[in-house]
């Protein structure tokens, strides 16, 4: 699935994959299990056969996912499952040997996946699935080229329960407390600019959050942000644009919507720059994907990737703490 149509031109075959999985089955014995349908969880290992072997390559890789159950139907279930890890592409661009290869810069990069699927149960034991699955994976431009690779498969595969299986626990939800909450996050990140510079480029940002939990799983907010690209001053004089030093600050507001599941969310934001704008392709939205995990009731590890609509600008680490 070309973001850019040339890479077509270095496609020769299909893309193919083999896959194996080991998983487990939630129970029920927290009120987050049962608030997600029991869900699944586990490490998924895979091969890929990029359909350019000169060119693309293979990528192999182990990331971790989950799996949700959207619908069940006697024996059928219908599923959501998306995993996030890292994998290993043997073939990246080199200016000498490898120049078509305008798609991946590195050799490890980040990987996502989301399917959806069909489960059929023949018996407690065996089952067979069958899902559609997007792949993207590219290295967060932490080194260029960084156009990544996008593709679509049909896969199709069994799973073989291990050891004895336990029954499902069904009780009565502890009350939920629908709270607003305020959030103060400090990141730290870095960047290759796409003119494919060997210099890498400091960024951060301070981000604040007010949101209100609407249900157990999700919760809405709104936020303002403040961003510094140190790449701004040497892109545009690139680009024989004027430059000033405000020119390396960005600030906006956004909305955002959280998934939550115990100490682990996952949030969407979308925003706006208002006030000091986006000079170097005077970009008007900004985007966020953010996994955090709350290490304490007031503390949490972030990780996030900042992108204009479908093109990545970088990654961040950060911390964030509630006030």
């Amino acid at each position: 699935m070309p973001e850019y149509q040339f890479i077509n031109y270095v496609v020769e075959d299909y893309a193919r994959n083999i896959e194996l999985l080991l998983v487990k089955q939630t129970t029920g014995k927290t009120d987050w299990e049962q608030a997600y349908n029991y869900p699944k969880y586990g490490l998924r290992f895979y091969y890929a056969d990029l359909g350019s072997p000169s060119t693309l390559g293979y990528a192999a890789g182990l990331y971790p996912y989950y799996n949700i159950n959207l619908a069940e139907f006697n024996r059928f279930k219908v599923f959501h499952e998306a995993g996030l890890g890292v994998n290993y592409v043997s073939k990246k661009f080199d200016l000498n040997e490898n120049f078509l290869n305008v798609a991946v810069g590195s050799n490890w990069n980040f990987h996502l996946n989301i399917r959806f699927g069909l489960n059929y149960e023949v018996n407690p034991k065996l089952s067979f699935n069958s899902a559609i699955s997007l792949d993207h994976f590219s290295n967060a431009n932490t080194q260029e080229p960084n156009l990544g690779i996008n593709y679509l498969l049909w896969t199709n595969g069994f799973s073989y329960k291990l050891g004895t299986s336990s029954d499902r626990q069904v009780r009565e939800l502890t009350p939920l407390n629908k709270i607003i909450e305020k959030e103060l996050a400090i990141n730290i990140g870095g960047k290759h600019t796409r003119e494919l510079s060997s210099q890498y480029y400091l960024t951060n940002s301070l981000s604040y959050e007010i949101r209100k939990q609407y249900s157990r799983a999700f919760k809405l907010g709104v936020g303002a942000d403040f961003f510094f690209d140190s790449s701004v001053k040497d892109q545009l004089e690139d680009e024989e644009t004027s430059f000033k030093n405000s020119n390396y600050l960005q600030t906006g507001i956004h909305i955002a919507k959280s998934l939550v599941y115990s100490r682990l969310s996952f949030t969407l934001q979308t925003g706006i720059y208002l006030g000091f704008t986006e000079k170097v392709k005077n970009n008007t939205i900004y985007n966020r994907g953010i996994i955090k995990y709350q290490v304490s009731d007031l503390i949490a590890a972030r990780l996030s990737m900042k992108s204009h609509l479908h093109i990545l600008d970088y990654p961040e680490l950060g911390i964030s703490f509630k006030l």
